[in-house]
């Protein structure tokens, strides 16, 4: 149930702000170093190959912890799990601007990454507690709205520290402590009440989980962030530095321009699921992935490939947050921050899976392949969805 008169501007929710301050920080543990990675490749004598670790040792905790979390976060309470994850997430990850080999620097990652196994979770069940109907479908699109100004900014910031030292873009996620206290004194959020023992708790969860629309969705999120972090941020920047001779600086200005159409797109979701439908959103997302990803390979300037990777952006804007409204909006109150830690393990998947996927396709076929492999993977997806012609048309009952 809305928690909040309809009169109020739902963009400037003070609950809503505090969500965004914690999208905030989930990404930020990946979009500010990823402009770093040629300088690291140069300065600790790694492959580029190797370099993709740093994003897999950050998300794999996710994949093991989500669903441990969420089902704490049902049982004990939104904060009692956020606001911890936040500190340890914060000053992890800013030790890690402290090393100086590739060993130590990837162990704490691996630290961040059980810190932030839970924010990407727990901010989109927050949204979900607080809202309902087409509210959260516009909500999640603000949030992706906030998060891609991050995606924009904080690579130009990655990048511009990272020409001073290739370790500098590491200090940030500092920020995250400043944050866990805000939660903790700020934000004003319903918590749930389990009245069921754990077992019964868990197998009606997995027997709500099991539905096929759901399991759809569940692959759609997967393989979209297969496809971001690993041919897109693993990779993209390589392009950019062999082929266009592009500085740090300049790979997070490409990267902010699409984050640029993300913004855009996401910020009027409410208004296109309401005219399309998010299932039907989904799938056209996914059509501009392929698209994309193919013709990134063929781009003969700079000029082109900012256009295409903009494109790009845009169905970020589209997929990521249409999948979130509707994995939120299957979810009982009750089960939510299961369900979408379950969705948070299964996207850290994605995350770890998107360096090892592009990288393997790159060290057999060449930075191309890596390009080419994804688009085909995406296209897989993309007739899958067709095909199921499930939710065509359809709109949650706001």
């Amino acid at each position: 149930m809305t928690q909040h008169p309809p009169q109020r501007p739902l963009f400037f929710d003070p609950n809503l702000r505090v969500v965004f301050g914690v999208t905030l920080m989930a990404m930020l543990g990946v979009a500010s170093v990823t402009p770093a990675f040629p300088r690291i490749v140069q300065a600790l004598s790694i492959t580029p190959q190797a370099v993709g670790i740093l994003i897999s040792a950050f998300t794999l905790p996710g994949v093991i912890l989500a669903p441990m979390l969420g089902v704490m976060a049902d049982r004990f309470g939104r904060k009692i799990i956020l606001v911890p994850s936040l500190l340890v997430f914060g000053i992890a990850g800013f030790l890690c601007g402290f090393a100086r080999d590739f060993e130590l620097l990837v162990a704490l990652r691996l630290l961040q990454g059980i810190g932030g196994a839970a924010l990407g979770a727990i901010n989109i069940t927050l949204i979900g507690d607080l809202f309902d109907g087409h509210r959260r479908t516009a909500a999640m699109g603000y949030n992706a709205a906030v998060l891609s100004v991050g995606t924009a900014v904080y690579p130009a910031i990655g990048g511009a520290l990272a020409m001073l030292a290739w370790y500098a873009p590491f200090f940030l996620p500092i920020l995250a402590v400043p944050v866990g206290l805000v939660v903790l004194l700020v934000l004003r959020n319903p918590e749930p009440m389990v009245q069921t023992q754990l077992g019964q708790y868990l197998r009606n969860a997995w027997k709500l989980m099991r539905r096929g629309e759901l399991v759809m969705m569940f692959v759609a999120g997967v393989v979209t962030f297969v496809l971001i972090y690993g041919a897109y941020l693993s990779y993209l920047p390589f392009v950019l530095e062999d082929r266009f001779t592009a500085t740090p600086l300049g790979i997070g200005l490409v990267f902010a321009a699409a984050s640029l159409t993300t913004s855009v797109t996401s910020f009027r979701l409410g208004w296109l699921a309401k005219r399309h439908g998010e299932y039907r959103l989904i799938r056209m997302g996914f059509v501009l992935y392929v698209l994309t990803l193919a013709a990134i390979p063929f781009a003969s300037s700079l000029w082109l490939v900012v256009l295409l990777v903009m494109v790009f952006g845009a169905a970020n804007g589209i997929n990521i947050p249409s999948i979130l409204a509707l994995v939120s909006g299957a979810a009982p109150a009750e089960y939510r921050a299961v369900f979408m830690s379950v969705n948070g393990m299964l996207l850290r998947l994605g995350q770890t899976l998107g360096p090892v996927f592009a990288g393997t396709a790159y060290g057999l076929i060449g930075l191309n392949g890596a390009f080419f492999v994804s688009a085909g993977l995406a296209a897989i997806v993309g007739v899958a969805l067709a095909m199921s012609g499930k939710g065509e048309g359809r709109r949650e009952k706001g």
